[in-house]
Parts: C-alpha cells; sequence; structure tokens
C-alpha cells in the first residue's frame, strides 16, 4: 500500500466540529502537511529510485512501479477522501485499475455477475481475456433482482456494475444491487466513472470497491490518461499487489496533473451538470430529436434512480437524430463548438457515435440489440456557456 514517508503527513487533520465539504476535500485532502519546503502545491517527486528502509516487504520499497512514492500517496490521499473510502490507489489507466480490480478478486473456475452493456473495454476483457483464464461471465439487467438471483452459481465471486452505464446512460437498481452483493457474499464492484464523487459515493451504499477512469472527469483537461481504485484498506492492498505485478502503474508527472484537476472537480461537475441539464431539455424538445436519454430529464426512465442516489445528474446525454445514420454524421460535421473525439469528462464538450468509437468491436447487431444504433450520438458536455451550446446543437440540428 502507499504510505507517507516516515515523519510526514499527507492527509488532512482530522476536523473536530463536522465533517469537511467536497469543495474543502478537492484543495487540501492528500496535501502534505507541514508544505514540503513550504511549497503550496506539492511537489512532482520525479524519482524512480527512492532509498531501502530495512525490513520492510517489496510491496514496501519506495519505488516508481510500484506506486507509492510521494506523487502517488498524496493523490491516492486526496481519492480517498473524495470518495469516504479507507484507501484507494491510482494506475496507469481507467483498464489498469479494472482489471486489476477484477484480477484481484477472481480465479480460474470462477464465475462473475455484470450488468449489461458496460464500457467496450471492460465488456472485452470479461469475455475475452477472463474467458481464456477461465472465468465465465453472466450479463443481467441492474432493473431486475430476479434475473441476479436466477444467474447466481456456486462458483459466483463478483458483482460488477456501472453506476451510469456506458453508452446508454441508463441507472439501475444500485442500492438494491448492493445489498444483495453483501447477502450472497459477493464482491461489489461499481465504476463510477460518469457520476464522479461529486455526484455519488457508492462505498456509502457499500459498495466494496469503486473504480474511476481519472482521464475523465477527476482528471478533466484531456491531458492524463489514469485510473483509481478506491476501498477499504485489505482490498486496495490486493489490487495494487496486482498492479505492481501488472506494470499497471502511474507516472509521477500524471500523479501531479491529476492532483491539480481534482482541486477543481467540485466546481467543474457543478457546472457540467447544470450544461448537461440545460441542453438535454432543449433536445427533448426538438422536432429533429427522435429520443433522449439523461436521468436528469423527468421523463427518462432512469430518473427516479437518479434523483433517489444522485447530488446531480452528470453531465454525459445520448439521443438519436431523426434520419438515420447519413444524418448524424451530418450533425456532428455541422457543430462549431463540440469536438468530435472520443473520451468524456473535460472541460471541453465531445461528441461521438459509440458504435464508431467505444463499442465498434461489437456486431452491428449485437449493438441494436444492447441498444446502440449506429445513429445513436453520445455527448460529453463540457463547462462553456449554456447558450452557445444550446444555440450551437440546434443550428447543427437543422442542418442536418
Amino acid at each position: 500500500m502507499p504510505r507517507a514517508p516516515e515523519g510526514e503527513e499527507t492527509a488532512m487533520p482530522r476536523p473536530e466540529r463536522h465533517e469537511r465539504g467536497p469543495r474543502t476535500l478537492a484543495v487540501h485532502a492528500g496535501e502534505p502537511r507541514p508544505p514540503i519546503h513550504g511549497a503550496v502545491a506539492t511537489p512532482i517527486f520525479q524519482s524512480s529510485t527512492f532509498l531501502v528502509e530495512e525490513g520492510r516487504g517489496y510491496h514496501d520499497i519506495h519505488y516508481m512501479r510500484l506506486s507509492n512514492t510521494p506523487s502517488h500517496v498524496a493523490v491516492a490521499a486526496k481519492l480517498a477522501a473524495l470518495e469516504g473510502t479507507e484507501r484507494a490507489l491510482v494506475t496507469g489507466s481507467g483498464m489498469a485499475a479494472i482489471t486489476s480490480a477484477l484480477l484481484a478478486h477472481l480465479k480460474q473456475g470462477d464465475h462473475v455477475l455484470a450488468q449489461r452493456c458496460l464500457y467496450g473495454g471492460t465488456l472485452d476483457f470479461l469475455t475475452e481475456n477472463a474467458r481464456q483464464l477461465g472465468i465465465e461471465t453472466t450479463f443481467v439487467p441492474l432493473d431486475d433482482p430476479g434475473a441476479w438471483q436466477g444467474a447466481l452459481r456456486p462458483t459466483t465471486r463478483v458483482l460488477y456494475v456501472e453506476s451510469i452505464t456506458n453508452p446508454l446512460v441508463e441507472v439501475g437498481l444500485l442500492e438494491e444491487a448492493a445489498a444483495f452483493a453483501r447477502a450472497q457474499g459477493l464482491v461489489s464492484l461499481i465504476d463510477n466513472t460518469f457520476p464522479s464523487p461529486m455526484n455519488f459515493r457508492p462505498a456509502a451504499l457499500g459498495y466494496d470497491v469503486v473504480l474511476h477512469s481519472a482521464t475523465k472527469y477527476l482528471n478533466g483537461h484531456s491531458d492524463v490518461v489514469a485510473g483509481v481504485a478506491c476501498g477499504s484498506a485489505a482490498r486496495i492492498e490486493e489490487i495494487h499487489k496486482q498492479v505492481n505485478i501488472l506494470g499497471g502503474s502511474l507516472d509521477s508527472f500524471s500523479c501531479y496533473l491529476l492532483q491539480r484537476g481534482l482541486k477543481t472537480l467540485p466546481l467543474r461537475v457543478r457546472a457540467q451538470n447544470e450544461n448537461a441539464l440545460a441542453l438535454a431539455k432543449a433536445l427533448a424538445r426538438n422536432p429533429a430529436v427522435a429520443s433522449v436519454r439523461y436521468p436528469g430529464l423527468p421523463e427518462d426512465p432512469s430518473h427516479a434512480q437518479a434523483r433517489r442516489h444522485f447530488a446531480g445528474f452528470g453531465a454525459i446525454i445520448a439521443f438519436v437524430p431523426r434520419g438515420g445514420l447519413e444524418a448524424a454524421r451530418r450533425f456532428c460535421a455541422a457543430l462549431a463548438i463540440p469536438l468530435h473525439a472520443v473520451s468524456l469528462g473535460g472541460v471541453e464538450t465531445l461528441v461521438c457515435r459509440p458504435a464508431a468509437t467505444s463499442h465498434a468491436g461489437i456486431p452491428a447487431a449485437e449493438r441494436r440489440a444492447l441498444g446502440i444504433p449506429d445513429e445513436r450520438i453520445r455527448i460529453s458536455v463540457g463547462i462553456e456557456d449554456e447558450a452557445d451550446l444550446i444555440e450551437d446543437f440546434e443550428r447543427a440540428l437543422a442542418a442536418a
């Protein structure tokens, strides 16, 4: 586990009167106190090698690949504070966090219950790589507890879900799923990338491991690839061992960029929540739009569950324009402000077609069965001015 160098304190002093709020935690949690040589911004520890302390185990040696330099320790402490967990671990990508967390809790012959229609990389790992290792997966809808019970096997070890699914933008029975996992003795893993801890903290519902692609909202500036796993000290210790062996470590400069990005996370997410809700409402009333999925819309099938658990509805919208694939292509080409690019969660608004990007590896018939037609467009809403975004989307829809 990442540990602070002896004699240094990296966590915030425990509050005496009340729990500190998310904006305070985002700025101050994990920062070394007292500051190192008086530096207000935590320095980058670019050294790959550190002096060895006698009598400590291999995983306790300070070494950049072992994810326990002061740079790693500081950003991990901030992330744990934001998610409300005992420990956190940063990794070289979101997929490094996801695959390491799964492999830390699974072995040959084990079985996974996974939510239907996951992020493409996770789906590929479970259906291809995990299967090659002798690990089987059954995909179930997260709004049907009977299906979970029916899919259970004596070898089931893990329940894997997403807070908001990618790219369907659905919110399932999150509290019930966590309770089901506890009752059945399963380890519950949840990808919380889309809401971020500003909108939802899964550990409060009892999830064992909370995962993120920190490339997205946590960093927020489209200049880092990173992942995060949060949970109890024991769970993170096991995941950390997997990351160390598989080599999924994060470099120190990326730790610094992630730590810096986290300081504005509450402000960015609030602006993105507000922009996304306004844009989703505008799309829903536009006659050129066939359908819109956004959990903040009262008519959305996931609205009740999102209101139940989330402080905000996030910044991902999925919609289908009238006119099919060609209309979708013309719309994307006509936009002036958003960039046509993969990924999400940055300060800039992005649009893409999941059928051509994140889920391109799934056969077209399967994609449509999952609810991902070729013309479906995913929007990652940024922090631009609300009126500018709405005007640009309405103009591009008219041009399509």
